[in-house]
């Protein structure tokens, strides 16, 4: 009985702590990319005086997206071998075979990949998609102080 409630207890932990995670990655994400539109669509390359110091505006915290985007899927992957841990443990410790229980264990283990995968797709795509936003800016500058 007390180990049921412990295994209970751990499949929370799993289910809030990577979960969790990965939707406090999914937020910081949204939450950059949004910021960082934000800041393209009012920067002023006439204020800048040299490329360099555009450029380190220009990218910053792009780099928090890159990992986020890069990492998810290792979160969610660490989901899912602590899931299937937990369902190995339970059948051993209760010594019966029951698929349904094989069953529901593995499927809740692997929503945890599949959130990984959720967050880091869209994280890859944001991060391209401000990369591309980068470079016509910089192009811009260049293209306007090509004939200062």
């Amino acid at each position: 009985m007390q180990t049921t409630n412990m295994m209970q207890y751990a499949e929370q932990a799993l289910d809030y702590g990577v979960m969790g995670i990965l939707v406090l990655m999914s937020v910081i994400t949204l939450w950059l990319l949004i910021e960082r539109m934000m800041f393209y669509k009012v920067v002023r390359i006439e204020d800048y005086t040299h490329r360099d110091a555009l450029e380190l505006d220009l990218t910053n915290n792009i780099n928090v997206i890159s990992t986020i985007g890069a990492n998810a899927p290792y979160i969610g992957l660490l989901g899912t071998v602590i899931g299937i841990m937990l369902t190995f443990y339970t059948l051993g410790d209760v010594g019966a075979v029951d698929a349904k229980k094989i069953m529901t264990g593995l499927a809740l283990a692997l929503k945890a990949t599949a959130m990984g995968l959720v967050v880091a797709i869209p994280a890859i795509i944001a991060y391209n998609y401000l990369l591309r936003r980068i470079e016509k800016i910089l192009t811009k500058y260049d293209i306007a102080n090509e004939s200062r």
